[in-house]
């Protein structure tokens, strides 16, 4: 598995975990409203100011019987009567009640709304994602890259690919992501029974072995020359400089019955860098 599919499952693994992250946020316990609180933040003083005063009994001693004259006694009971005339009343205190609403009640607060909405969307995002990198990981069973690719006719294939002076300009096939070069009369002895030369044609991967950038084609030089690192290889693949640590990857190759290339992008062969050089390089000023 290369470093590119390696850091897309460790992307895969992060949006899953902030995935799991919104959905806590989104269907976490509300909390309870604050008007729901406020007989626990009213002070005792205020709780003991909001009860009614309570009433007040009215005491009237009577002198002993025997010293009444009966001036007294008529003053006593008017004074009585004046009293009982009198209404003792309470002071008026008026109270708030505030009665909670049931949740079937309110419906969906915007709070819920708004967090259900975010954790929609987030869950819509990372499933596109989810799907697009499962695609791009996901093996092909028939055609494409990962599969055998028809490269066209062999016999037609070298012809175009060679000018009168000789010089060589690779033919690049996409779906293989592979450019096809003519294979050197001798071939090395690291590549004996790997099939990676057929019809005296060589396929060999596009991506630089250093750190995957696509590696382009230098007529001048007659070789591959990458312009991320600047590690560069002959025109059969084989390392010349720079910080590859190999040569470039070849795909195993084929002629099948009616004449045609086939390439087996499944079987990438690997192979280190060449003691002495199969093909002269560099044969002109490098473009990088």
């Amino acid at each position: 598995m290369g470093g590119v599919e390696l850091i897309i499952i460790g992307v895969a693994a992060v949006a899953i975990a902030a995935a799991v992250g919104a959905f806590t946020i989104a269907f976490r316990r509300a909390e309870p409203d604050s008007a729901s609180l406020w007989p626990k933040r009213l002070e005792r003083r205020a709780r003991l100011a909001d009860r009614s005063t309570p009433t007040m009994d009215v005491v009237v001693e009577s002198p002993p019987e025997a010293e009444e004259t009966p001036d007294e006694v008529e003053e006593v009971a008017a004074a009585v009567e004046e009293v009982a005339a009198e209404e003792v009343l309470a002071p008026i205190t008026e109270t708030q009640v505030i009665v909670e609403a049931s949740p079937e009640e309110v419906g969906v607060t915007r709070r819920q709304f708004f967090n259900r909405s975010l954790a929609a969307m987030s869950v819509a995002w990372f499933g596109i994602m989810g799907i697009e990198i499962l695609a791009f990981l996901w093996p092909k069973i028939s055609g494409g890259f990962g599969s055998d690719v028809d490269a066209g006719n062999a016999a037609d294939i070298v012809p175009e690919m060679t000018d009168a002076a000789g010089l060589i300009t690779p033919a690049f096939i996409p779906d293989a992501r592979a450019y096809v070069v003519p294979a050197p009369v001798k071939m090395s002895e690291q590549f004996a029974g790997k099939d990676v030369e057929a019809g005296g044609l060589m396929a060999l991967y596009q991506r630089c072995v250093h750190l995957g950038c696509r590696v382009p084609w230098c007529d001048d030089s007659q070789g591959f020359e990458c312009p991320c690192h600047g590690s560069k290889y002959n025109s059969i693949g084989e390392y010349f400089a720079g910080p590859a640590p190999r040569n470039l990857d070849r795909f195993a190759v084929h002629i099948s019955e009616d004449g045609r290339l086939i390439i087996r992008t499944g079987v990438i062969v690997e192979s280190p860098r060449a003691i002495a050089q199969s093909v002269s390089y560099p044969q002109g000023p490098s473009c990088i």
